[in-house]
């Protein structure tokens, strides 16, 4: 008998990049988690373990619907890799300053103002509403990926004098593609 091996690899979205409109826009609401959305999140985790991330939401991959997935479990172990559908915080308390990055905005960090703790409600992978409390980086990174939901980017949180370097270095990088 002869067996034969098969290798899936999962489908690598491509991401999109901070002048893309898709990047402003609401996401709607999914109205039924079905085997369509569980590969959308498979492909998500995907690309975002390959981008070397530790969050994606949907429009990133220019899919306008309410979905993210993370994973910090390296960072904290208490929190396994998780997607949520139609999240919504219902809580957050306390506040913290911590530096951010983005897949979509590549090479960018700056310093954001975000509660250090939310409680968070959404939708599993099943179909099944959960109910559940981010603290310090889950937290942070809960709100980064929500905030995608909505057409908001970190960047937007930055103060007058990030928001002035941030023009100077995407000018720097803007020159520098039309020197090459």
């Amino acid at each position: 008998m002869t067996s034969i091996l098969i290798e899936i690899k999962m489908a690598k979205l491509n991401i999109e990049i901070y002048t893309a409109p898709v990047l402003r826009r609401c996401a709607s609401l999914v109205e039924r988690v079905t085997p369509e959305i569980n590969q959308l999140v498979q492909d998500m985790f995907e690309t975002m373990y390959e981008a070397k991330g530790i969050g994606l939401a949907a429009p990133q991959v220019g899919i306008l619907q309410r979905i993210i997935v993370c994973d910090i479990e390296e960072y904290e172990p208490m929190y396994p890799p998780m997607a949520l559908i139609n999240p919504v915080i219902i809580e957050c308390s306390g506040q913290a300053i911590g530096e951010e990055g983005c897949l979509s905005l590549p090479g960018i960090m700056g310093l954001v103002t975000r509660a250090e703790m939310v409680c968070v409600t959404g939708l599993t992978l099943n179909g099944t509403e959960v109910k559940f409390t981010g603290l310090d980086l889950m937290a942070r990174v809960l709100q980064h990926e929500m905030e995608h939901l909505d057409g908001v980017l970190f960047i937007d949180h930055f103060d007058n004098m990030q928001r002035a370097m941030l023009k100077e270095l995407m000018l720097e990088k803007s020159n520098n593609k039309e020197a090459k």
